[in-house]
């Protein structure tokens, strides 16, 4: 079995400069244009490019939006660098809303992507 998460971008592109470029993902697959497959440890991260103010599901009155929303559903990532990781990520235009070091519990910052998803950076612990 494979899993799978996908992540609605604005422009391709601009999500591949994020995920790929900066967060370290390797491109595994192009199905078609507009969707990408990215290697996450064992499992994948696919990009998908769908337009700001499109329908995300007929019958609905909610249209997509990139900027910085709240959704019950995100992606952890656990990393070995944690400081290494997460200024990659700023760097490449995510916004570290919240950071937490010291003490039993890993390391673990609250942050969103330049396209509004929410996502943590989790290190290990000390």
């Amino acid at each position: 079995m494979k899993y799978s998460v996908s992540i609605d971008v604005p422009q391709l592109e601009d999500g591949l400069r994020f995920y790929r470029d900066a967060l370290g993902l390797p491109e595994i697959a192009r199905p078609i244009p507009t969707y990408v497959l990215l290697k996450c440890g064992n499992s994948q991260i696919g990009l998908i490019e769908k337009s700001a103010g499109s329908k995300p599901a007929q019958g609905t009155d909610e249209v997509r939006r990139y900027e910085r929303h709240w959704t019950p559903v995100h992606i952890d990532f656990h990393v070995d660098d944690f400081e290494a990781f997460l200024t990659n990520a700023v760097n490449a235009g995510a916004k570290c809303e919240q950071k937490f070091e010291g003490g039993a519990r890993p390391p673990i910052a609250f942050c969103a992507d330049p396209f509004g998803n929410g996502f943590c950076v989790v290190g290990t612990a000390a």
